[in-house]
């Protein structure tokens, strides 16, 4: 009887004492508690965001032009969503390009949501445009204003006011009928989403922006 008196609380104290060495272990080799996902995201990308933000596409690493340009000349296909930039003749640059909401056929009067066919110049350069940056047109151009005239959009009044323009070089007026402020800008050019505008890429257009000067001719094909 003794024996078994001395014996047990020598056990339990032996059980107590192996509990008490266990529990750090148990502890320890329980995984940590999970962190929130917000913690455990990826920090974003900031230069990729501000590039979608603006409009930008990835774009092939091209020798820089030689500038000046030596008579520069722009010329669009709409058919194939295609610009070209031309030097002394001889093409420098190709990008593509984004039109208007309705793409086929000209530009006839203001909302139509066309991009105008026809020969034209660069008669504005927009640095602060709401698209990066911009390079107005000179549409109306004589036969649109012709045209206008004929179909009664416009008054002569209206009509000699355009052409005037025209023979100077100057912008002519987007405040008739036939509408105006026709642009090259940026934006992205993925798609036909403007208002008769030609879109491009923020970085095509800024190589444009920096490159061409007033008066530069562009052509405008179906």
């Amino acid at each position: 009887m003794k024996l078994l008196a001395v014996t047990a609380p020598v056990l339990l104290l032996a059980s107590v004492a192996a509990a008490w060495l266990a529990w750090p272990a148990r502890t320890m080799t329980n995984p940590p508690p999970k962190s929130s996902d917000a913690v455990n995201q990826p920090a974003p990308d900031a230069d990729a965001q501000t590039k979608a933000d603006a409009g930008a596409q990835p774009t092939t690493v091209r020798a820089p032009l030689k500038l000046p340009l030596k008579n520069p000349k722009l010329v669009v296909s709409k058919s194939a969503r295609r610009l070209e930039l031309y030097a002394d003749g001889q093409p420098a640059r190709a990008y593509r390009v984004g039109l208007g909401q309705r793409p086929e056929g000209d530009k006839e009067r203001q909302g139509d949501l066309r991009t105008p066919v026809g020969d034209y110049y660069v008669c504005v350069k927009n640095p602060k445009s709401s698209f990066y940056l911009s390079l107005g047109l000179s549409y109306p151009n004589r036969e649109h204003a012709a045209r206008g005239l004929r179909d009664k959009l416009i008054t002569p009044a209206e009509h000699d006011r355009i052409v005037r323009a025209i023979e100077r070089r100057r912008r002519p007026p987007w405040d008739t009928a036939l509408g105006g402020e026709i642009f090259i800008h940026g934006g992205g050019s993925a798609s036909d989403w403007t208002w008769g505008c030609l879109a491009l890429d923020n970085p095509d257009v800024k190589e444009l922006f920096d490159s061409l000067p007033l008066g530069t001719p562009v052509r405008i094909d179906p």
